[in-house]
């Protein structure tokens, strides 16, 4: 390989890093955007659940099929990128192979990569039937139609070229070590299970012919992973590298239990306090007058939920075992996940324009992405975050919108703001007055 190889790959490299690095710097603070909540509790469950959950797949296999298919995945596209280490070294500094002077284990990591490879190929072709042969419903469903289908098709073609790249590429390394062309040294036909199979194709090709062929499968393969390292930031795949620290600072009380909003317990515990003064006027530093209750836009929703945004792989199991959805109402979690990202990454756009001030566009996160019909159709389950294979919780953004609907515009269904009003008036959600609560016991 020239300099001017080496000068060109390592402004390739740059390129693709640089630009990757500045997706992740606006997805940071994106994130946020979101207000403060603290998920720095009990770390050894955190780092317990990170391992299992997002290394180590557990909420995966509960669907067996798709979920051994999925490990097929991660385990190749973990493993195999390994490789890439060699490749950079390889790129920067001119040489082939350079940790071939390993000897066996390298013949046997390469025999490994193969291996994988295929499992890969084999996986990801089944992944594509699914949705497209077979089409299962949740992967028809209309949340997906469109970009978010389109996506997923685009997703899977990448690993499967990636996946041919690293083994067309080896194919030809391969012809090349048997007619012994310097810098070519042979490492094996065991080093090589899957693409010896491959390499008869090069026969009575001229030696120069196949090494442009494995050059171009090379740089092509590398061009390809930058690209794909990129395009994570505009898809679904986004959850390879926010699975992570999603599971890390996913909530850890028990599912159900819903946290109490800051301003109203202080507002309860100065009405219980017997020497507060209501009617003292707020430190010049308290907050403003007006708190805002509940959720309505983004910004609204604390950091971690935007997290879970980002972090939603779109998989439908959440939707899937919706009993809301199942049931023919509008609800669909993954949707309310989606629709979450979409209107963050629309604000993010408006503050990008306006050189990093958002200016109101005069849209929000509740009516302009989900609606109130929606939000009510939740019967607060928890079956969608149970389902959720990285412990994403549509509910808790549920929760909160429906929140905004009822304390900032008392805008609940008529049967609940019933069941508020005989609350607050007699105690119980019954419209019976205290006194006459035990007048069935004089019933004949």
């Amino acid at each position: 390989m020239s300099y001017l190889d080496n000068i060109l790959f390592a402004v390739l490299l740059v390129l693709g890093g640089g630009y990757f690095a500045g997706n992740i710097k606006k997805l940071i603070r994106n994130i946020k955007l979101g207000q403060d909540v603290n998920r720095t509790d009990n770390p050894s469950e955190r780092w317990k659940n990170m391992a299992m959950i997002a290394l180590g797949q557990s909420k995966m296999v509960r669907r067996p099929v798709a979920g051994f298919l999925h490990i097929l995945v991660y385990l190749g596209f973990v493993i195999i990128n390994i490789e890439v280490l060699e490749i950079v070294i390889d790129g920067l500094f001119g040489t082939h192979r350079v940790f071939s002077f390993m000897g066996g284990f390298y013949s046997f990591l390469i025999a490994s990569f193969e291996v994988l490879a295929l499992l890969v190929i084999v996986a990801v072709v089944t992944f594509w039937m699914r949705r497209n042969v077979v089409r299962l419903k949740r992967f028809i469903h209309g949340d997906l139609n469109g970009w978010p289908r389109n996506d997923a098709n685009y997703i899977l073609y990448f690993e499967t070229v990636l996946m041919c790249l690293f083994l067309f590429m080896n194919a030809a390394d391969l012809h090349l070590q048997t007619l012994s062309v310097p810098g070519y040294e042979s490492i094996g036909s065991s080093a090589f299970p899957i693409s010896q199979h491959i390499a008869p194709m090069f026969n009575g090709m001229s030696e120069s012919l196949v090494h442009m062929l494995e050059k171009g499968a090379w740089w092509l393969h590398i061009a390809g992973i930058l690209v794909f390292l990129n395009y994570l930031y505009f898809s679904k795949h986004l959850h390879i590298l926010l699975a992570f620290p999603n599971t890390y600072f996913a909530n850890l009380k028990p599912q159900g239990q819903f946290d109490n909003l800051e301003s109203v317990t202080n507002e309860v515990k100065m009405m219980m306090d017997p020497n507060a003064d209501p009617f003292a006027v707020p430190a010049p530093d308290a907050e403003a007058a007006h708190v805002k209750f509940g959720a309505s836009d983004v910004q609204d929703l604390n950091w971690v939920q935007l997290l879970n945004a980002y972090t939603c792989t779109e998989c439908g199991r959440c939707t899937s075992s919706c009993p809301a959805n199942q049931t023919g109402k509008k609800l669909s979690p993954r949707k309310i996940m989606m629709d979450t990202r979409d209107r963050l990454e629309e604000v993010g756009r408006n503050i990008d324009t306006n050189k990093g001030v958002f200016v109101p566009d005069g849209k929000s996160l509740l009516n302009d992405y989900i609606t109130p019909e929606e939000l009510w159709a939740c019967t607060s389950c928890n079956a969608c975050v149970e389902e959720c294979p990285v412990n994403i919780s549509p509910l808790s953004i549920i929760m909160d919108m429906r929140r905004y609907l009822v304390m900032e515009q008392s805008a609940a269904p008529t049967e609940l703001n019933a069941m508020m009003t005989n609350i607050e008036n007699n105690g119980a959600p019954w419209q019976y007055n205290q006194m006459d609560r035990l007048n069935w016991k004089d019933e004949a």
